[in-house]
């Protein structure tokens, strides 16, 4: 990986770009795939295939990729053992008239890893197993109001906490997000509270007594880590005021270990979300938990065509299998760690302030000083200039089964050139001369 990537590199993605902007709104169906939240005119819109921990974009220029298609490719790109087990259910179908066994061997399989676990429902996506999840604990319970910590989909139930005012999901979603087309009836039904807050969520408790149907939240994310006693606080006030826990494991589920959060910190939610990291980066999604929680479902409207669809079944069976045969955590930690450690000690031997904080399987780059618009100015060129050398990265990183001592060096050696240009940005403060490719905010954007 030799190429210096410019603008004039990826000529064929963006041609191709422009293009689906005038028939695909926003130009991708998830957010985080825009390339304006990344260094627009640089980050490519597009991938050709995708191998290991690496992808090929439309002109042929090659990423070790960082993010690794939003955490969900926990096994890494185009896995053999994973796409083995794919192509030989669909040499023998992939949806019936009525479900296939893979359907009960999955359940067995879940209910035998994941704490809180007794009995499952599927789906194909995050935001859909917390719509699902947030439906049973209000059939559950009879009631309607949630409280929130965190980000949870896209759906109704959720984006209805900004039909009050349209700052509240600001630090749990994005900035900027309107509650187009959302009921108004649904205004005060999603009610956030801050993480490592207990008293702001036993505050929202008691204004709401006997009305909240569920607590949602997840456990850990990124930076975020639950200070001492918070999760266990949260499942106190849950049991004493009568409301559904709900982990939304989206992003910890399979990333943390077989059990997730649960496991990792040691506290039992009611109920639990699976998606992303379940099945290599094949659409399945899972809600799990108690059974006399669970059970209720058998009388309510959730149900969906593709849901046990035979692919994603036999993809999430083979995924946490051969996580569980490599033993795959071990090795993500591992290189999460080194990452970790390789990072911090280059950015203090070039006097940056960065750290990464959070558990070395998902964790976050962090400007430890400066104002907002320093800390933007210095996430964004450090993106830009380390996708000009293929890494393909945010601020927030996935480490992948994948990941080897090769990938980190030619990271570290990307560092190596990028870490004294950014010494000389924040030394002389010239920012807005040095980024070229900028991100925009995903609901400030301007397409022409």
């Amino acid at each position: 990986m030799s190429q210096q990537i410019t603008e004039q590199s990826v000529e064929q993605s963006y041609a191709l770009y422009r293009q689906a902007l005038e028939l695909i709104p926003g130009g991708a169906q998830l957010i985080s795939r825009r390339p304006e939240l990344y260094s627009l005119g640089l980050t490519p819109p597009y991938v050709s295939r995708g191998k290991g921990s690496r992808f090929w974009d439309l002109d042929e220029n090659e990423y070790v990729d960082l993010m690794m298609c939003v955490g969900a490719s926990i096994l890494g790109y185009a896995d053999d053992a994973v796409d083995a087990a794919v192509i030989d259910q669909i040499r023998q179908g992939t949806a019936y008239s009525v479900s296939h066994p893979l359907e009960y061997e999955l359940a067995r399989e879940l209910t035998s890893i994941i704490p809180c676990a007794e009995m499952v429902r599927y789906c194909k996506g995050g935001g859909e197993a917390d719509a699902i999840a947030v439906r049973i604990a209000r059939g559950y319970t009879g009631r309607e109001k949630v409280l929130f910590c965190g980000y949870h989909g896209w759906h109704d139930w959720y984006l209805a906490a900004n039909l009050e005012s349209g700052s509240v999901l600001d630090t749990h979603l994005l900035p900027g997000i309107q509650p187009k087309g959302v009921p108004h009836g649904l205004a005060g039904t999603a009610l956030p509270f801050r993480y490592n807050d207990l008293n702001s969520l036993e505050e929202q408790l008691e204004r709401n007594q006997g009305q909240v149907a569920a607590i949602i939240l997840e456990a850990s994310r990124g930076a975020s880590l639950p200070a001492p006693g918070f999760l266990e606080g949260v499942r106190a006030l849950a049991t004493a005021h009568g409301a559904v826990l709900i982990f939304d494991e989206v992003v910890t589920g399979f990333r943390l270990g077989l059990g997730g959060a649960q496991t990792q910190f040691g506290v039992t939610p009611d109920l639990a979300t699976y998606a992303k990291a379940i099945s290599n980066g094949y659409a399945m999604g899972a809600v799990v938990g108690r059974r006399a929680i669970m059970e209720v479902v058998g009388d309510m409207f959730v149900s969906s065509t593709y849901w046990s669809d035979a692919v994603g079944l036999a993809a999430s069976l083979a995924t946490i299998r051969e996580l569980r045969r490599r033993d795959g955590f071990t090795k993500i930690a591992a290189f999460g760690k080194r990452f970790q450690q390789q990072l911090e000690a280059m950015a203090a031997e070039f006097e940056l302030p960065l750290r990464c904080a959070g558990l070395p399987q998902q964790f976050a780059i962090t400007a430890t000083s400066g104002d907002a618009r320093q800390k933007r100015a210095m996430k964004d060129y450090y993106v830009q200039e380390m996708t000009r050398r293929g890494v393909f990265t945010s601020f927030g990183v996935s480490p992948c089964y994948a990941h080897s001592d090769e990938d980190l060096d030619l990271i570290s050696a990307a560092w190596r050139e990028v870490f004294p240009l950014m010494r000389e940005a924040l030394q002389h403060d010239d920012w807005e001369q040095r980024i070229t490719a900028r991100s925009i905010d995903a609901f400030k954007r301007q397409v022409g």
